[in-house]
């Protein structure tokens, strides 16, 4: 018997600092997440002052960046997270 499983979506969220921007991006990402994928995703918020190596080895141009590791394909979004459609669809949710 092979039961599909809903895959677990790897996400990295780069923000810079306490930002108003980076806190209302994690903010209106995890009210998505939590409504739409429930236990289905993992989250790392990296923040790019702290982190810059992985900045540079993700190439991160903009922040706020979210970008679905996985499932692929890879994606990267841009922006406060406000546009619940365009995150959906972002993470492929959404068609």
């Amino acid at each position: 018997m092979n039961i599909e499983e809903e895959p677990v979506y790897i996400l990295r969220l780069f923000v810079a600092g306490a930002s108003s921007k980076s806190i209302r991006a994690i903010n209106n990402l995890q009210g998505i997440l939590d409504e739409k994928l429930k236990n289905k995703y993992e989250m790392e918020i990296i923040d790019v002052h702290q982190q810059p190596e992985i900045v540079k080895r993700d190439d991160v141009v903009a922040v706020p960046m979210l970008i679905k590791k996985s499932p692929g394909p890879e994606r990267r979004l841009v922006g406060d997270m406000s546009d619940t459609q365009r995150v959906l669809r972002g993470l492929g949710l959404l068609v």
